[in-house]
């Protein structure tokens, strides 16, 4: 069943209503008509069956035949913090991935080997709702603006398990000896190229968080990103 993205007030009671760019993506791109079954997220974790009857010029509308909640989606949320990245086209690639695995927010971090000082928000929160919709979660991934670390690790909201990726040995090597059913919140962090300075991991410790060593290779930053997340939630 092919998905589409409406927010939370355009499901009233047992009816949806689709619109903007997910109408012209409905109508243009997937061809669907009155009479079609359809299945609708809202990003908050819901689904719903749509029996779509009626498609006009702008605005799309059906009926709700079955309702799922939290369709999809890992009983564990995640944030990840990441270095901003040289290459944008590499933290599109990292967005889109860790919003498949099932993270549930993104931060763009600057630290002290971030390079970039801008984010493209924007067009990562666009890319996250089109992965949302390929991979069939429910659940639309919050892409937050481009922090500094310090003001993540002063503002982070608190968690139950707060790892930090770390190339050199000594950390943790298997993270579901870490898990268990009381986690179901977990911070992780991820630097830039050339990884976090020594301050700034011992800044990370400082506030509770782990340093978590994925073995002898050296990863890339989206590499570690994706591993990282799929070590939880996977």
């Amino acid at each position: 069943m092919d998905y589409f993205y409406t927010p939370p007030e355009k499901i009233i009671d047992r009816s949806v209503t689709i619109g903007g760019e997910e109408f012209t993506h409905l109508t243009h791109v997937m061809r669907k008509k009155q009479g079609d079954l359809i299945r609708v997220v809202d990003g908050q974790g819901n689904a719903y069956d749509v029996l779509l009857n009626e498609v006009g010029k702008k605005i799309a509308a059906g009926e709700i035949l079955k309702s799922y909640i939290n369709h999809k989606e890992s009983v564990i949320s995640v944030t990840l913090g990441v270095g901003m990245l040289k290459n944008p086209s590499k933290f599109d690639f990292l967005v889109e991935k860790v919003t498949e695995l099932g993270v549930h927010t993104i931060v763009p971090l600057l630290t002290a080997r971030t390079i970039p000082l801008h984010a493209k928000t924007d067009r990562w929160q666009k890319l996250a709702l089109a992965a949302m919709k390929q991979c069939g979660r429910s659940y639309l991934p919050r892409i937050q603006r481009l922090t500094s670390l310090s003001e993540f690790l002063g503002e982070c909201e608190p968690v139950h398990l707060k790892l930090v990726a770390h190339e050199q040995e000594g950390g943790i090597t298997a993270v579901k000896q870490f898990l268990n059913a009381s986690v179901q919140s977990v911070a992780i962090l991820i630097g830039p190229e050339g990884g976090f300075e020594d301050g700034e991991i011992a800044q990370c410790r400082s506030v509770g968080y782990v340093p978590v060593y994925f073995g002898g290779k050296r990863l890339r930053t989206e590499t570690a990103a994706i591993v990282a997340a799929a070590s939880v939630l996977l």
